[in-house]
């Protein structure tokens, strides 16, 4: 047998290697950390050539071949990577990443073992308003005075939950049952195995600044030290097409395309035809498309072509 590597050989990522275990610890009393894992950028690079045949192999360096691949959405080779993670999360925020069925889990019993004795705390500082324009979302803060009496009244809650829970399990009563009344603050651990691809997406969910901000806490710790330690390459290409790129739709196309050819004033009549620009008491009526568009336009430096509606 030869002692030269071959394709056989379990690829390693020696950067990756050395957070094997080690806990990334996120919010007050979370951690990620890496279990195992399978591939790295050179799985996807040998997946994707082996559709072209032995007559094409290296043709193109990895590096151009991986960006491709993200650029045009190709996902398969993507696939042939996958990773494990030990989790420790708070009940509300494993909900929502429950939500992505992309993957292999397995949570923490409390019907078989007793409930975590840890919940997460918010800092006095750290309470936030519910967002104008946003039902699901976030802006601004509380004011510190406010926001220790807050705290304070938090920390009461969840020890009295936990003296509460404590007392059943002590009765004998099922735990089953006396978990019934812990808050969705308390903490809880799962394995979670999931492919490159599929993870791909849900950092580009996840760490969007639309997200719940606790999961957005642990999507970019695993992003920025997890995969990019992994599959520098897929990260590198990531960022650049999937977080700090846009799309265009075909309204977006038509009202920049008028915008160049015939200025502000052509911009506004082909908005209008295209129903972004209807006119309600209190100025513009609310349009998502619209709201989207002219983000574009300010990442592109472009100027929004309306300014307030017309009056009356």
């Amino acid at each position: 047998m030869s002692d030269q590597p071959s394709e056989l050989d379990r690829p390693q990522v020696d950067t990756l290697d050395g957070l094997l275990g080690k806990p990334l610890r996120v919010l007050d009393d979370g951690f990620v950390r890496v279990v195992d894992y399978m591939g790295s950028d050179a799985a996807v690079v040998q997946a994707a050539r082996v559709s072209y045949g032995t007559g094409t192999k290296r043709v193109h360096e990895d590096r151009g071949l991986i960006r491709y691949l993200m650029r045009h959405r190709h996902t398969t080779p993507f696939e042939m990577c996958e990773i494990k993670l030990h989790l420790r999360l708070p009940m509300d925020c494993w909900r929502q990443w429950i939500r992505h069925r992309t993957a292999n889990v397995n949570e923490y019993s409390t019907r078989y073992s007793l409930a975590i004795d840890a919940a997460q705390q918010t800092d006095r500082g750290e309470w936030r308003l519910q967002a104008e324009g946003n039902r699901q979302g976030s802006a601004g803060k509380l004011g510190a005075e406010q926001g220790q009496q807050l705290s304070q009244r938090e920390r009461e809650l969840q020890a009295r939950a936990q003296q509460v829970y404590r007392e059943r399990i002590g009765l004998g009563v099922a735990r089953e049952q006396a978990r019934k009344d812990l808050p969705l603050s308390t903490y809880t651990e799962a394995y979670w195995k999931i492919d490159l691809h599929n993870l791909l997406h849900f950092l580009a969910l996840r760490m969007d600044s639309h997200a719940q901000q606790k999961i957005r806490e642990y999507a970019t710790l695993i992003g920025q030290q997890i995969v990019a330690k992994w599959c520098p390459l897929t990260w590198e290409a990531f960022v650049d097409y999937r977080v700090n790129g846009t799309s265009l739709t075909r309204l977006d196309v038509e009202v920049i395309r008028a915008l160049n050819q015939g200025g502000s004033e052509r911009a506004v009549v082909i908005a209008q035809e295209l129903g972004l620009l209807q006119t309600g008491k209190r100025g513009w009526k609310r349009n998502r498309e619209r709201a989207e568009l002219e983000a574009k336009l300010n990442q592109l430096a472009l100027a929004i072509p309306w300014g307030e509606p017309p009056g009356d």
